[in-house]
C-alpha cells in the first residue's frame, strides 16, 4: 500500500502540465510500513509547492498521519497551505484546515491532483 501511494504521488507530478521541475525525497521504514515524503515542485509561473507527508500502512490500509501542502509565489509569499497540524481546535474540520492570506478555513485533506488543479485555476485566474 505504501509503494502504491508513493507511485500515485509521482504519477500526479509526472502527468501535471503545470509542474516545471520537482524533487521528491522518500524515506521508507525498513519494513516499508511508513514513508516520509518531502517534495519541492517548481510550477510554470515560478511559484513553488512544498509537500510533506508522513504515511503509515499495512498491505490493505493507508493512513496519512501528517501532511502539509504549502504553496507560495516566486517571492516566497504564502498563497495557501493545507495541513493537519493540531493547532486550530476551533475549526470544525480539526485538525484539517487551509491557510489563506487572511483566514483559516475548514477542509479535508486534498489529494495532490486536487492541489495541482487548484494551482492551475489560480494561475489562470491571476493571468486573466
Amino acid at each position: 500500500m505504501i509503494q502504491e501511494f508513493v507511485e500515485n504521488i509521482e504519477k500526479s507530478i509526472d502527468y501535471s502540465f503545470i509542474v516545471l521541475s520537482s524533487t521528491i525525497q522518500k524515506h521508507f521504514s525498513p519494513a516499508l510500513k511508513t514513508v516520509y515524503l518531502k517534495g519541492h515542485l517548481v510550477i510554470i509561473d515560478s511559484s513553488i509547492l512544498e509537500i510533506a507527508i508522513f504515511a503509515a500502512g499495512s498491505p490493505d490500509t493507508l493512513s496519512i498521519d501528517k501532511y502539509r501542502f504549502h504553496y507560495m509565489d516566486s517571492t516566497g509569499r504564502m498563497l495557501f497551505r493545507y495541513d493537519n497540524a493540531p493547532h486550530h481546535s476551533e475549526i470544525e474540520s480539526h485538525p484539517h484546515h487551509k491557510h489563506t492570506n487572511h483566514k483559516i478555513v475548514p477542509t479535508t485533506m486534498p489529494s495532490l491532483t486536487e492541489i495541482l488543479n487548484e494551482i492551475s485555476a489560480y494561475i489562470i485566474e491571476s493571468h486573466a
